[in-house]
């Protein structure tokens, strides 16, 4: 019998004073999470609670990342794109409309954007991710745009 935690992705912010801002002490946040449940896409440090959105893989079609360029080295996100109708999301992206996002990020789906949280401040390991994704739902394909600065 496999024990399913050990297959559980999970990253953390790394601390930060945001957090002491934003009232969150030292405590770890997680930034990003993988279980048999879904998938937990974390709020920014400074505003964690009111950002944190639970996906479950029900909702769940594609899991995907993607590099938004920005000046400098641009900026990678990890998000889900979810099937048609599923429920608003809160995050920082959340009240961005479709006009706004497609000047970010004209190559993303509104609707992944609108699901997505940027890699910052956390690193994230494609295929400890792909190994959780394969093993709570072998269907959900994960996207990993070849980003060299990922692993």
């Amino acid at each position: 019998m496999t024990d399913d935690s050990s297959l559980v992705y999970e990253a953390y912010f790394t601390r930060t004073p945001f957090q002491l801002l934003g009232g969150m002490k030292w405590k770890k946040l997680v930034a990003f999470r993988v279980d048999g449940e879904g998938v937990l896409l974390g709020g920014a440090p400074a505003r964690y609670e009111r950002q944190l959105a639970f996906v479950p893989w029900g909702d769940v079609t594609t899991v995907v990342v993607w590099h938004q360029r920005t000046a400098g080295h641009g900026i990678d996100h990890i998000g889900v794109q979810r099937k048609p109708g599923a429920p608003h999301l809160p995050g920082m992206n959340s009240h961005l409309s479709r006009q706004r996002a497609e000047k970010l990020a004209p190559h993303v789906d509104y609707e992944l954007f609108l699901a997505s949280r940027p890699i910052n401040f956390w690193r994230l390991d494609p295929e400890r991710l792909q190994a959780a994704v394969d093993a709570f739902a072998p269907r959900v394909p994960l996207l990993v745009y070849s980003q060299p600065h990922l692993s």
